[in-house]
């Protein structure tokens, strides 16, 4: 009887803690025998089934097995001690090759954020190959971000120097332009003079029609589409043809170019969400999310705000949302910081926020244009209109990335607007450690907690996002100084060149007629601006 109270004692303890009761620890010598040799990817977990390592391996059984000899567990360093004794189960699957295997590698330890990974737990992305079909020359770059922009994207490639040097032998052997291309009625344009060294069919000066070149680009990309056996069995033919004469020096480059072409065209597994063994399940991550804050309801709409300011120029903020644990990218929002000087964190999250959902309110006609509230309170007028339209205006849960300070200045403004009922929080990167208002002490989740990884995966995203946004206005700030450099384009000039044309590469594009009817542009500088822009 004593033992059996026991033992319910224990199992409510850990329901109400949310872990399983221990299952039997299985024979890992069994899983290493089963273990082929083939590369692919391995997963260790502890006592309670979490994820603490994802690894590759060329061969898997020599590798996981590496682990487990006792040479091993006597010379390894404390980390690796510390993980092989904290092994509770092994799960292992097989790719096709150690390409495949680094990229499904890099997937899940996104996915899982195991303790004892440091790698991919950043933003950081493989390198895709970018082609838009809609442009009248196109040409292929190479990109990290796969954007809905109606271009088209190759990979991705897990070997960035077998991609490059195979892009710049694509490109060679279709012809394919690298260069910029001549704007019509554009005046001292100096293309490049790959045409001359045979490099382009050069469609910029007419060598070849539109239609030439498209079933080049058409060709390329059946090529990077895997269609590459006739190009690879010539290449191999000619490798062997210089070893007949000798010529071991070029036999050497074809070979080395024989690897990058198998290496870049092999068949790759794309490695998606829905493909992903025993992956994150983001509705029980919202179930745990709601337990450990407390919430009322499910937050299955969240927000998340970061500020991005590596310098004081180009302060700026980004607003993702998730919805039901997903990335909604339709509702993500970025935001340069007008009202604020310096670098002052909580100034600018203080704006952002009231910028946000002052102008939620004002479009639910719940704040006025005044932003004077009316005689109903703002949070009855906001659960009114969202019964009535049937959307949600507020948020369930919004997030600041930062600690008490980001946290305080978004509350206060949230309560100026009027809006009381909020749930917010503040997430500090450093410890992971979630602030909540009213709460002196913040609360810390288990590492391995399914709520922690959904809002560490809200944060990251925010903070890529802001991230891209700042180093694209870096960018155009490095174009937008070559007017600084011009005689005779003052600061107001310069401005209004800006506002007239956007940028400075449509100012480049623009007639002398069209700049020099900007105020305070005359003819003379117009052709100046053209002729400075074009040498630069």
């Amino acid at each position: 009887m004593a033992g059996s109270l026991e033992n319910l004692r224990l199992e409510n303890f850990l329901r109400m803690i949310h872990v399983e009761p221990m299952s039997p620890r299985p024979d890992l010598n069994v899983i290493l025998r089963d273990m082929p040799h083939k590369p692919g990817v391995y997963l260790m977990r502890d006592r309670l089934n979490h994820v603490i390592y994802v690894g590759k391996a060329r061969d898997l059984r020599k590798r996981v097995g590496s682990y487990f000899m006792p040479s091993r567990k006597m010379t390894a360093d404390p980390k690796t001690r510390a993980l092989i004794e904290s092994v509770w189960d092994l799960e292992y699957h097989v790719v096709r090759s150690d390409a495949e295997a680094v990229l499904f590698e890099g997937r899940l330890i996104k996915e899982f954020r195991p303790k004892y990974n440091v790698s991919f737990k950043d933003d950081k992305r493989f390198l895709l190959v970018r082609v838009d079909l809609n442009d009248m020359y196109p040409k292929f770059a190479l990109t990290r971000l796969n954007k809905e922009d109606g271009a088209r994207y190759f990979g991705p490639f897990a070997h960035s120097g077998a991609l490059r040097s195979t892009l710049n032998t694509m490109r060679k052997k279709f012809g394919l332009r690298s260069c910029r291309v001549a704007i019509p009625g554009e005046r001292d344009f100096k293309h490049c003079l790959d045409h001359v060294i045979k490099n382009c069919s050069a469609p910029c000066v007419a060598k070849v029609t539109r239609e030439e070149y498209m079933s080049r680009v058409g060709a390329a990309c059946d090529f990077l589409d895997g269609q590459s056996r006739e190009w690879i069995v010539q290449v191999e033919a000619d490798m062997k043809a210089a070893a007949g004469r000798l010529d071991f020096e070029k036999a050497a480059q074809l070979r080395n170019l024989l690897d990058d072409l198998k290496t870049t065209t092999k068949t790759m597994t794309r490695f998606t969400r829905k493909s992903l063994p025993t992956t994150i399940n983001p509705a029980a991550d919202i179930r745990a999310l709601q337990d450990a804050l407390g919430l009322p309801h499910p937050p299955h709409v969240m927000e998340c705000f970061d500020i991005s300011n590596i310098s004081s120029t180009h302060i700026v903020a980004s607003m993702v949302r998730f919805r039901d644990g997903i990335p909604d990218r339709a509702g993500y929002r970025k935001y340069r910081i007008h009202g604020t000087k310096g670098q002052n964190d909580f100034a600018s999250m203080a704006e952002v926020v009231r910028r946000r959902y002052g102008r939620l309110l004002r479009e639910a006609s719940v704040l006025d244009e005044n932003a004077e509230f009316n005689q109903e309170p703002a949070g009855e007028a906001v659960a009114r209109v969202a019964e009535e339209s049937g959307t949600t205006i507020i948020p369930d849960l919004i997030i600041v990335d930062g600690g008490r300070g980001q946290l305080s200045s978004a509350c206060k403004e949230l309560r100026r607007l009027g809006i009381h009922e909020a749930a917010v929080i503040g997430l500090a990167k450093e410890f992971e450690e979630i602030y909540r208002p009213g709460r002196p002490i913040p609360m810390k989740l288990p590492e391995d907690s399914g709520a922690l990884r959904l809002l560490q995966r809200i944060r990251d995203e925010a903070h890529r996002t802001a991230n891209g946004y700042h180093s694209l206005l870096l960018k155009r700030r490095v174009r937008e100084s070559l007017l600084d450099e011009i005689p005779g384009v003052s600061a107001a000039r310069k401005q209004a060149l800006l506002e007239r044309f956007g940028s400075v590469d449509r100012l480049k594009k623009a007639s002398a007629e069209n700049i020099s009817a900007v105020p305070g542009i005359s003819a003379a500088l117009a052709e100046t601006i053209l002729e400075t822009l074009s040498a630069k």
